[in-house]
């Protein structure tokens, strides 16, 4: 009963946005579906029982979950790959559950956050590769020539080098087809359904003339009736362990900024790994409907919300509504072109490229590291298998992070000012003279390259006798770290050999604790120990004070 109290009242405006985006899944959800080499009906059932169980259970309570191009084409290069044939039905269900299982995994092990170490430079080169893929798989569709090439920038130049073998009335509907939407997106009223428009009005000028090209009828039948229940081939499963995985991680990669780009309307707080769990409910129940594995669509969200959707219940609308398209008229969709749906496709690749052209530019004028790393991943997503340039972008993610971190840390000398408690920032010394006291502010998070990196701008203690060196830690992680304390061992070491002393100020609870269990408190001395507390500077002036009376009274 309290789930039901949760999804709200539907509104008549919510049935109208999902009427929209229902209609709109039709020529999408078929073309995604086909440059995937997927039969276009799975594209269609992926927006029935997905969108509707994920419109449920969303807490981004206006995310449409359903099948996107990205997805389809990894999932088309994780069936191959496996040396699993695409149209086979039940590795498509096999395939479906597993990810939704993995999609689940990730949402109960809470590890949506792991989505922000994803770079923007690493999305960038992976986003407009699939676009590329995108437009290279429908070039067969759009102009009758299928170009070949061991990888997709090859296959454009064979496309470009054949053009005398283009079928010059599929090359008419396609130039018609993209002509016809953007004369209707020119519209503000009408951009919402402008690809809906041009598949309709062209679909039935090729009807009317007569024109001879190739239909969806021609390469898939379409039942007047909802998807009947599938089950899996569990041969299939050792063979897409990985891929599945690999699947999951583009689907919720791309899901994972909805939640900030569509805010609920009444002010909830979305949740990223509970987004997870109802995407791998979406797939699980999918699955067994015919379904292709689906994610969090940012295009059909926009769709929805810009047809006046305000509750959940536009996408559960809008699966009904499909369903009920399905039922009533899925034979007609036999008659669809299949040009229009490759023109129609070529402008969702090319909205994509466009749209990533600012991000291209703010890479490459950032600095040579996430240039590379953008261009690496490009190339890897149009010449690789998919789930292989998963793995390289991931990689390169987690590299461009560790340098990321490894160059935050730094050392910095805060020098007393004309008033006490008031201090000025300065230039770290290169050596520290005997009796001088030297204060040192350290903000880092432990990690190793990063330790390495101060350790060369620690200065040098050779002729530091009678002298002390306060280090402040006030940003340490709760993680303990070996690196830090083997650090804090050998300086405190190595300042005693040289008769000075070595002092931490605003040491959080945790630090102490692993200083005192790995024994490195003896070493420093619990009296050079300075906790924090609720005024910032209070650990460090204790410090200071400490460290001026030492000297004074250890004489010359």
């Amino acid at each position: 009963m309290k789930f039901f109290k949760s999804l709200g009242r539907p509104t008549p405006r919510d049935a109208v946005a999902g009427l929209v985006t229902g209609l709109f899944s039709i020529p999408e959800g078929m073309a995604y579906a086909s440059i995937g080499g997927f039969s276009p009906v799975l594209g269609l059932y992926s927006g029935i029982v997905p969108t509707t169980v994920g419109a449920l259970t969303s807490r981004t309570v206006l995310m449409v979950t359903t099948l996107t191009s990205a997805i389809a084409l990894s999932s088309q290069s994780v069936l191959s790959e496996a040396g699993l044939d695409p149209h086979d039905l039940g590795n498509v269900v096999t395939l479906t559950l597993m990810v939704g299982v993995v999609m689940l995994l990730f949402g109960l092990l809470r590890l949506g956050a792991a989505m922000s170490f994803v770079s923007n430079a690493v999305m960038t080169g992976f986003t407009t590769g699939i676009a590329l893929q995108i437009i290279v798989g429908v070039l067969k569709d759009a102009t009758g020539y299928d170009p070949h090439g061991h990888n997709k920038l090859v296959q454009i130049g064979d496309w470009l080098l054949h053009i005398g073998s283009w079928n010059p009335t599929s090359v008419l509907v396609t130039a018609i087809t993209i002509a016809v939407w953007a004369a209707t997106w020119v519209v503000p009223g009408l951009r919402p359904t402008a690809t809906l428009l041009a598949l309709l009005a062209v679909t039935a000028l090729v009807t009317i003339l007569h024109l001879k090209v190739e239909l969806v009828g021609d390469i898939a039948q379409v039942p007047n009736s909802l998807p009947l229940p599938a089950l899996p081939d569990l041969g299939a499963v050792p063979h897409l362990v990985l891929g599945a995985a690999a699947v999951a991680l583009v689907a919720l990669a791309q899901a994972a900024g909805i939640g900030a780009a569509v805010p609920n309307p009444d002010g909830s707080r979305t949740d990223i790994n509970a987004d997870f769990i109802s995407q791998g409910l979406a797939n699980a129940a999918g699955g067994f409907f015919q379904a292709l594995p689906t994610g969090g669509s940012l295009s059909r969200t926009g769709v929805a919300t810009g047809a006046g959707a305000g509750t959940r219940w536009a996408g559960v609308f809008a699966g009904l509504w499909l369903a009920l398209i399905v039922v009533l008229a899925g034979k007609y969709t036999e008659l669809i072109p299949m040009p229009v749906i490759g023109g129609l496709i070529l402008i969702v690749g090319a909205e994509l490229i466009l749209g990533r052209l600012p991000d291209i530019r703010l890479v490459l004028r950032t600095s040579p590291l996430p240039a590379t790393a953008m261009i690496v991943t490009f190339l890897a997503t149009t010449q690789l298998p998919l789930q292989q340039a998963i793995i390289i972008g991931a990689v390169l993610s987690l590299l461009l992070f560790c340098v990321r971190v490894a160059r935050q840390g730094h050392l910095i000398r805060l020098v007393p000012g004309d008033t006490p408690g008031r201090w000025r920032i300065a230039e770290v010394p290169d050596r520290i003279g005997p009796r001088e006291v030297v204060v040192l502010d350290y903000s880092g998070t432990s990690f190793f390259a990063e330790l390495n990196r101060i350790n060369q701008d620690w200065p040098r203690t050779d002729d530091a006798h009678g002298a002390t060196l306060i280090l402040i830690i006030r940003t340490l992680p709760d993680v303990p770290s070996s690196t830090l304390v083997k650090a804090l061992h050998q300086h405190a070491r190595h300042l005693q050999d040289n008769g000075a002393t070595l002092a931490l100020a605003g040491i959080q609870p945790s630090l102490r604790r692993l200083l005192d269990h790995t024994g490195t408190t003896a070493v420093i001395g619990e009296h050079n120990l300075y906790p924090a507390q609720g005024d910032l500077f209070a650990p460090l002036d204790q410090a200071l004070h400490d460290a001026q009376t030492r000297i004074r009274t250890s004489g010359p």
